[in-house]
C-alpha cells in the first residue's frame, strides 16, 4: 500500500522516472554525452566494456540512463537491456564516414526488436566540432531514418565536448515522453 501512495505522489509532485538506453558504435561519444548530461562537464573516458548506469534529472523527469559499450563483440548483448525501455538515444560519430553503414545496420537491427517497438528514438549526430563532420541531413540519409515508420524519432547535431545540441535533444525527448503519459 505504501508503494501505491509513493507512486501516486511521485506522479503528482515528483519526478517521473524513465529508462533510456544510449547506444551507438564504439567511439561515438556515448559516455561523454552521459557524463556531460549528468555532471555538466566533460570527463576523460575509456572505452566502455559492459555498461554505465547513471541517473540524469532533466525538467522534472528522472532518466535512468544505460550507456552500453559499442564494440563489435559487445553489440549482440544490447538486446539483454531492451526490456522496459522508453527511449533510445542513438549516438553517431558524424566524422566517421567509414563506419556509418555499420551504424545504420546496427540501428535498424535494434529497432526491429519487439521490446523496442514503442521506444522513441533520439539520434545525436555527434562530433560536429570535428572537421568534415556530416550534418544532420547527411547522417539522417546515411542511417535511413526516413524509412522508419510507426516510430517517433528526431535527429539533432551535437558536440559532446562543448555541449551543443544536447539540451535541444532532451527537450524533444521530454515532450515525447510527456505526450505518451497524457
Amino acid at each position: 500500500m505504501g508503494g501505491l501512495f509513493s507512486s501516486l505522489f511521485g506522479r503528482l509532485w515528483g519526478e517521473k522516472e524513465v529508462r533510456i538506453l544510449i547506444l551507438g558504435l564504439d567511439g561515438a561519444g556515448k559516455t561523454t554525452i552521459l557524463y556531460r548530461l549528468q555532471i555538466g562537464e566533460v570527463v576523460t573516458t575509456i572505452p566502455t566494456i559492459g555498461f554505465n548506469v547513471e541517473t540524469v534529472s532533466y525538467k522534472n523527469i528522472k532518466f535512468q540512463v544505460w550507456d552500453l559499450g559499442g564494440q563489435t563483440s559487445i553489440r549482440p548483448y544490447w538486446r539483454c537491456y531492451y526490456a522496459n525501455t522508453d527511449a533510445v538515444i542513438y549516438v553517431v560519430d558524424s566524422a566517421d564516414k567509414d563506419r556509418v553503414e555499420t551504424s545504420k545496420e546496427e540501428l535498424h537491427s535494434m529497432l526491429e526488436e519487439e521490446e523496442l517497438k514503442d521506444a522513441a528514438l533520439l539520434v545525436f549526430a555527434n562530433k560536429q566540432d570535428m572537421q568534415g563532420a556530416m550534418n544532420a541531413a547527411e547522417v539522417s540519409e546515411a542511417l535511413g531514418l526516413s524509412t522508419l515508420k510507426n516510430r517517433q524519432w528526431s535527429i539533432f547535431t551535437t558536440s559532446a565536448v562543448n555541449g551543443v545540441g544536447l539540451n535541444e535533444g532532451l527537450d524533444w525527448l521530454v515532450n515525447i515522453i510527456e505526450g505518451k503519459n497524457k
